[in-house]
Formats: C-alpha cells, sequence, structure tokens
C-alpha cells in the first residue's frame, strides 16, 4: 500500500496551471466555483491541488484558476512523484465522472436552490404542458427522472397514461 502524501501550502504564485489541461470551466459555472472557494475555503485542505515536482498542476486546474479569482494567497497542495505516463493518465483519470446522479434522492432530501447555488445543474422542466412533452421527448428520455406536478387527480391520470404511451417508465409518488 502507498503511503499517504502529505498536504503542503504554497504562494499560489509558485503553482502552474497545465497547458495541457484538456477541461474547462466556464462563465456561470465559473463564477460558481469561485464563490464556492470564497464561501468555503476549508474545502480545499481536503481536496488539494495535485502538481507535479515542477509544480506544474496535473489535477485542480480549474480550482487553481478560481483560488486565484478568490484571491487567494497560498493553496494546500500534494506534490505526485510520477513518471511522464501516469502523469498523463492522471489528468484524464482525475477528470473522468464515474458515478450518477440519484434524482429522486436529490428531489427529496435536497434544497433546489442551494444546490444551484452551489453547480449542479437540475433539470428544470417547470411550465412544460404536456402537449409540450413531444417536442421534449428526446430530451427527457435522455435524463434518469423528472417531475411532473399537477393541478388535480384528473390531470396526473391523464399525464401519466400519456407517458406511458409515449414509452417513459413511469410511477407515481403522491404528496
Amino acid at each position: 500500500m502507498n503511503k499517504i502524501s502529505k498536504i503542503e501550502y504554497v504562494p499560489i504564485w509558485k503553482v502552474k496551471n497545465n497547458p495541457n489541461n484538456p477541461r474547462l470551466v466556464k462563465d456561470d459555472k465559473f463564477k460558481k466555483l469561485v464563490k464556492s472557494i470564497q464561501d468555503f475555503p476549508e474545502m480545499l485542505d481536503k481536496r488539494p491541488i495535485i502538481v507535479n515536482e515542477e509544480m506544474i498542476v496535473l489535477g485542480g486546474n480549474m480550482r487553481l484558476k478560481a483560488c486565484n479569482e478568490a484571491g487567494l494567497k497560498e493553496v494546500p497542495i500534494i506534490v505526485a512523484n510520477w513518471n511522464e505516463e501516469q502523469q498523463r493518465a492522471f489528468i484524464i483519470k482525475d477528470n473522468l465522472g464515474y458515478g450518477e446522479w440519484d434524482w429522486d434522492i436529490i428531489a427529496n432530501e435536497w434544497d433546489a436552490d442551494e444546490l444551484n447555488e452551489w453547480g449542479l445543474d437540475i433539470p428544470n422542466y417547470e411550465g412544460v404542458e404536456l402537449d409540450d412533452a413531444d417536442d421534449l421527448s428526446s430530451e427527457i428520455k435522455s435524463l434518469y427522472r423528472i417531475e411532473i406536478i399537477c393541478s388535480d387527480e384528473e390531470h396526473q391520470e391523464n399525464t401519466y397514461n400519456k407517458l406511458i404511451e409515449q414509452g417513459y417508465e413511469c410511477r407515481l409518488l403522491t404528496l
């Protein structure tokens, strides 16, 4: 088993962005990342920036950019003593999203505004009428779960039946 690497705190100017970083965070998502660092900088201690021996970022380029934008003077890092092949593999593997969101738990246990503020993109079909669902069918089918709020039982039954006819897997949740 490998030993646990030590976190160091270094002046932010010593850490260099990786010019070969294949990931970007743009516009609104970048602003949310900056805000999350400003609001909760302690999280960086649990997810430090990974650099090689030349202080070039292997993991955390966007966090480094956001830390600069947030005005941090120093950042936590871990120096990885890896060969070129290991460094290249880590750059990609560190950015892969292996998991999937459980939208039932998200919808029932978390505040949507808070999640949005934290940067989670939540599908929003508020105001979508049943007749509009045909236009959205390919987009909706690519998602795991959606919530449709019905005005009454008849609307609920009609909506359910139409979605079943269109091939959607449905279940009713009554609150």
